[in-house]
C-alpha cells in the first residue's frame, strides 16, 4: 500500500492541474492508464474560452452557455465558470503560459454559439497541447507530486467514512497496486471512444464513470454524448477532429451537391451550436445517402489557413487533402456532456471523493456543451475541489487491505471483441438520432451478453468488460427515459423538446430506480 495525501486518477487538464495545485498543500499520486500526454486535453484544438476583451462580459460568456445548454445548465455553476474562468487564465499567464497574440493583445477566436471572440488558443491549433504542455512541466518539476504511468484503475475504496484509495493494475510491474489518501480526485475523461467513429484516444471508455457507478456515485444526463460536427472523413473510418474554429474563421459547410444548408437552419449557420450542427450534417448525409459533407475554405485566404492551423493542415497534407480547397468531414463522438455528479465545489455523493473536468457532471454544459468551455472548466473547478478538500481531510485511520486482483493475458482478445461490438451498438442503436426501437434494441443485446459472459471475479479483463458494458446501459437507459429531443440527445421518436416533462437531470444510480432531478436555476 502506498499513501499519499490525495490520489487523483487521471492526467488530462483536469488531473494535470488538481495535481499542481494539491501539491501546494501534501503530496500527491497521479495515476494515469497510458501516459501524461494522451488525454483529450493534449489533443483539443480549438482553444479555451474566458472573458479577457473589454468589448466582451461574463453575462455575455452566462448566456451563451446556457442557451447551448438547452435549459438544464445550473445557473449557480454557469456563473462561477464564467466570473472565475478570467482569473485562472491570468494565473496560467503571470506563471509563464504564452496564449497566442495579435498586434501585442491576446487573439481571440469565434466559435460555434458563442456571439462574442472570446476563445484564447495557443500555437494555433494546438491549445490543448500547449496548456497541457505547460502544466505538465509545472507538475514534472513539483516534488510533491509522483506520476505513475500505465497505472489502470479498477477499483475505489470505500468504507462508512467514505473513499479513501484506489486499487489500480500495474503494467509496468504486471501487479496490483494499492494507492490510499485523504482524498481521491477522479479526473479520467469521458467515454466517447465508446463509439466507432470518435475523436478521443482509443482508451477513453468512460473507466471512471464504471468505477464511480459502482461505488455509488449519482451519475447524471449521460444521454447527452456530443458529436463533433466536424471530423475528417477518411475510408479507414479513423476520425481526425477539425476544430470549430477553422468555421469560425468562416468555413463553410456543403453538401455533395455543391450546397450551403446550414444557412436558414439557424441563425448563426455554420457556427450553430454544435447538436444542431452535427444533426444537420447527418441529416444531409441520409437524405442523400452519402457517408460525408465538405468543409469549403476555397474562398479563403490561404496563408492565413496556414498559419492559424498548421496541425490540421499538416494532418489534412498526410491523407492527401487540400486544406485551402475543401476536407471531406463527418461527425464523430467527441465529449461526454453527462458524468458523475458533482457540486460546485467538485464534491461527489460519496466523502472524499471529487470529481472534475469531462467525466464531471456540474452543471455547466447542460444538454450540450459550449465550445471550448470544457479546458476552462477543469481550471475553475479543479482549483476549487482542492481548495475544498483543504478541510477535509480524513481523520480515521485506513483500513488494512490486501491485494486479489490478476491479469489473464488469454482474455484479451475477447475483450477487445466485446469492445467493438459495443462500438457497433452504440453508434447504430445510441448515435445522433436515436428511436425507441433502436435504443431497446441496443440495451436488449447489451443485457444479453452480460447474461452471458462468465465474469471472473477480480481478474482485470473480467472487469473492464463489464464496465465497458454498464458504461454503454447508462447511455441508453438514459436515452430511454428522455422521451423529448434536446441537445445531443434528438430522438426521431420525439422530436420535440418537452419543457413540461424533461427540463430536469436524469439520474442513475447503483440499484436505484432512475429518477429526475431538477435544474437549479438560482443564480446564488
Amino acid at each position: 500500500m502506498c499513501s499519499y495525501d490525495y490520489i487523483i486518477v487521471g492526467s488530462g487538464l483536469a488531473g494535470l492541474y488538481t495535481a499542481y495545485r494539491a501539491s501546494l498543500y501534501g503530496k500527491v499520486a497521479l495515476l494515469t492508464k497510458s501516459n501524461i500526454r494522451e488525454s483529450n486535453s493534449y489533443f483539443a484544438q480549438g482553444g479555451i474560452a474566458a472573458v479577457t476583451d473589454e468589448h466582451d462580459a461574463p453575462s455575455f460568456h452566462f448566456q451563451d452557455t446556457i442557451t447551448a445548454g438547452r435549459g438544464l445548465c445550473d445557473y449557480p455553476a454557469v456563473n462561477i465558470l464564467v466570473n472565475e474562468g478570467p482569473r485562472r487564465i491570468q494565473e496560467l499567464i503571470d506563471e509563464g503560459m504564452h496564449f497566442d497574440t495579435e498586434n501585442g493583445t491576446l487573439a481571440l477566436g469565434l466559435e460555434g454559439g458563442h456571439h462574442q471572440k472570446r476563445i484564447l488558443h495557443a500555437g494555433g491549433d494546438a491549445t490543448g497541447k500547449m496548456i497541457t504542455n505547460f502544466v505538465i512541466d509545472k507538475v514534472e518539476h513539483c516534488q510533491n507530486v509522483t506520476v505513475f504511468d500505465n497505472h489502470a484503475a479498477i477499483d475505489l475504496l470505500i468504507d462508512e467514512h467514505g473513499c479513501y484509495g484506489v486499487r489500480c493494475w500495474d503494467f509496468n510491474a504486471n501487479r496490483e497496486e494499492i494507492f490510499t489518501g485523504d482524498n481521491i480526485f477522479l479526473t479520467s475523461g469521458g467515454a466517447s471512444a465508446i463509439y466507432k467513429r470518435t475523436t478521443n484516444p482509443h482508451s477513453t471508455i468512460g473507466d471512471g464513470l464504471a468505477l464511480a457507478y459502482f461505488a455509488g456515485c449519482e451519475i447524471a444526463d449521460m444521454e447527452f454524448i456530443q458529436f463533433h460536427p466536424s471530423a475528417i472523413y477518411t475510408p479507414t473510418g479513423e476520425a481526425y477532429l477539425v476544430s470549430e474554429a477553422v468555421r469560425g474563421e468562416g468555413a463553410h459547410l456543403l453538401n455533395q451537391q455543391g450546397e450551403r444548408f446550414m444557412v436558414g437552419k439557424h441563425e448563426l449557420a455554420e457556427l450553430a451550436p454544435r447538436d444542431i450542427v452535427a444533426q444537420s450534417i447527418f441529416e444531409q448525409m441520409q437524405k442523400h445517402h452519402q457517408e460525408f459533407v465538405y468543409l469549403s475554405l476555397k474562398h479563403l485566404d490561404p496563408q492565413k489557413i496556414k498559419r492559424r492551423f498548421p496541425n490540421i493542415f499538416e494532418k489534412c497534407t498526410e491523407l492527401g487533402i487540400d486544406m485551402t480547397d475543401r476536407i471531406p468531414v463527418a461527425p464523430a463522438a467527441h465529449y461526454t456532456v453527462g458524468g458523475v455528479r458533482t457540486d460546485v465545489a467538485g464534491r461527489t455523493n460519496i466523502p472524499h471523493l471529487y470529481c472534475c473536468g469531462e467525466l464531471a457532471s456540474s452543471g455547466i454544459m447542460g444538454a450540450n456543451r459550449l465550445a471550448s468551455n470544457s479546458l476552462i472548466e477543469c481550471l475553475v473547478f479543479g482549483k476549487r475541489a482542492v481548495e475544498d478538500s483543504i478541510m477535509n481531510k480524513r481523520v480515521h485511520p485506513f483500513p488494512v487491505i490486501t491485494s486479489h486482483f490478476k491479469l489473464l493475458p488469454e482474455k484479451q482478445n475477447a475483450y477487445l471483441e466485446l469492445k467493438n461490438k459495443i462500438a457497433d451498438i452504440m453508434t447504430r442503436n445510441a448515435g445522433i438520432i436515436r428511436t425507441e426501437s433502436g435504443l431497446r434494441q441496443g440495451l436488449d443485446d447489451l443485457n444479453e451478453w452480460l447474461s452471458a459472459q462468465t465474469f471472473e471475479k477480480n481478474e482485470y479483463y473480467s472487469t473492464v468488460s463489464k464496465n465497458l458494458i454498464y458504461v454503454a446501459k447508462l447511455i441508453i437507459q438514459s436515452a430511454l427515459y428522455r422521451k423529448e429531443s434536446r441537445g445531443g440527445h434528438f430522438r426521431a421518436d420525439y422530436p420535440a423538446q418537452n419543457d413540461h416533462t424533461y427540463a430536469c437531470h436524469i439520474i442513475q444510480q447503483l440499484n436505484r430506480e432512475i429518477k429526475k432531478s431538477p435544474v437549479n436555476l438560482n443564480m446564488k
